[in-house]
């Protein structure tokens, strides 16, 4: 009797169109696929998943751009000029502080002989004026993004009340001038939908079997025997074997759902206080590579914080007066349009850096001692060994 297709409408049968198929009465049946959710359902959350929320139309998910701050209903504080800084000498080391430092520096260096640390003679010291302006501006910026979780009896609140803007909705920074980040839910936009993964099924289709629950045989390559008679005992005879991925159901919970069938959908309003910083250090030949001033601090000789801070005035360095006014004016123009300033700080620093010429062995040499903490620099120490050489 000629074998015939059966087709229940879920799945692939192999039958005698199964060209490794051997018709046997003691053969194992064949195998069918389970019932999948189907496999055109949209990976990504369509449209009309979520509500249209006045104030919040162009909300996406996975976020979009900042969120301009509304203009303020009271005028903004106008920032004060800072005070004037009569003392801005610079204080000097001695003789004896400077070799007290280059010591400390040859004897950290496993490399290095002590000696000339020790033994030099200073033949001059100069002294170098060298500012460090910084510049802070602490701002809040706010974006929102469509959000969603396996629906498990959460609370749902859509339109029972009118939704806050997102620049209505209370967030406390937990300290000025510090970098962080908060995730906030927006009230009254939580709502119920079917999951658009599964469609409302809790599984998916396995993709390691393409959703038939089994799959060739990878000892006989789907024939059911091995060599001549010899039937495979892995497969039975079947030619397929189960899928391990999904045990043989042909499909996996849903990972949008988690098998619930519904999810909760909801805005998410992410607050970010960021603290924007900009350096400028003046350069005085003095030979020293700026980017080691980095390591250092120095003195505080000026500082101001407020709302808004003025560009400095009355500095004896025009320099740092030019890059204040510079800085000033681009950070609260780009600090202002997307993001709201809540405050800005201001400081020069004097950092000490003494060159200092010595004699070596008849030979003349060069190191700087520098910052509050008394760093040195000696790119031309005359006693190393080999492997310093190298490196």
């Amino acid at each position: 009797m000629e074998n015939q297709r059966l087709n229940s409408g879920h799945g692939p049968y192999y039958g005698t169109d199964n060209p490794g198929y051997c018709p046997s009465a003691s053969a194992a049946p064949a195998m069918y696929a389970p019932p999948v959710a189907d496999p055109s359902a949209p990976s990504a959350p369509p449209a009309g998943t979520f509500d249209n929320v006045p104030g919040y139309e162009g909300t996406m998910v996975g976020g979009g751009g900042f969120l301009p701050p509304p203009m303020p209903t009271m005028p903004m504080p106008m920032p004060e000029p800072g005070l004037a800084q009569p003392n801005w000498n610079i204080p000097s080391i001695t003789e004896d502080t400077a070799r007290e430092a280059f010591i400390m520096f040859a004897s950290s260096k496993c490399c290095y002989n002590s000696s000339p640390a020790r033994e030099g003679v200073i033949t001059r010291m100069d002294a170098f004026n060298t500012y460090r302006y910084r510049l802070e501006t602490f701002n809040e910026s706010r974006s929102t993004e469509w959000s969603q979780e396996p629906y498990n009896g959460q609370p749902v609140d859509a339109f029972i009340q009118a939704v806050p803007g997102p620049w209505d909705i209370p967030a406390q920074a937990p300290g000025l001038f510090k970098d962080h980040t908060q995730v906030i839910r927006v009230p009254y936009t939580s709502s119920v939908k079917n999951c658009y993964a599964c469609v409302g099924m809790g599984r998916s289709p396995c993709k390691d079997c393409a959703g038939a629950g089994n799959k060739v045989c990878w000892v006989c390559n789907g024939s059911g025997y091995r060599h001549g008679d010899d039937r495979c005992s892995h497969c039975s005879g079947r030619g397929r074997e189960n899928c391990s991925q999904c045990r043989g159901q042909g499909s996996k919970e849903c990972s949008t759902c988690h098998g619930r069938r519904q999810i909760l959908v909801f805005i998410n309003l992410n607050v970010k206080w960021t603290n924007h910083i900009d350096v400028y250090v003046v350069e005085q030949n003095s030979g020293l590579k700026v980017g080691n001033l980095s390591k250092v601090s120095g003195k505080e000789m000026h500082k101001d914080a407020q709302y808004l801070v003025y560009p400095v005035r009355g500095f004896p360095d025009p320099a740092v007066v030019g890059a204040s006014e510079r800085l000033v004016r681009e950070h609260q123009a780009n600090y202002s349009q997307t993001s709201r300033i809540l405050q800005q700080r201001q400081t020069i620093e004097l950092i000490p850096i003494t060159r200092v010429g010595y004699m070596w062995k008849g030979k003349s040499c060069v190191y700087f001692v520098f910052g509050n903490e008394f760093k040195v620099s000696s790119e031309d120490y005359p006693a190393t060994c080999c492997c310093c050489s190298v490196l």
